[in-house]
């Protein structure tokens, strides 16, 4: 994405659509050590607003099914084995 001379970015539709963005909904950026997430943000009094990265990361924790793999297993699965951390 560009970042407009006012700082302005467009969102895309599929992740409008994902997070029930439309016009008017509020969302927030929240600083990460990987970046910055964007969250919409939920003016409810249920109290769900995502204050930071910590935050989130407490929200979804425990919402991943692994298929009972190791953590070893799912990295593998996930990005292919790596040959340059074994040298034979």
């Amino acid at each position: 994405m560009r970042v407009t001379e006012k700082g302005q970015v467009t969102i895309p539709k599929e992740i409008r659509d994902r997070l029930g963005i439309i016009p008017g909904s509020e969302v927030d950026f929240i600083a990460s050590g990987a970046g910055a997430l964007l969250v919409r943000v939920d003016n409810s009094e249920n109290g769900s607003v995502i204050r930071d990265f910590d935050d989130w990361a407490a929200r979804i924790r425990g919402t991943f099914d692994s298929g009972g793999m190791t953590t070893d297993e799912f990295m593998i699965w996930l990005r292919g084995e790596r040959d340059d951390l074994n040298p034979r």
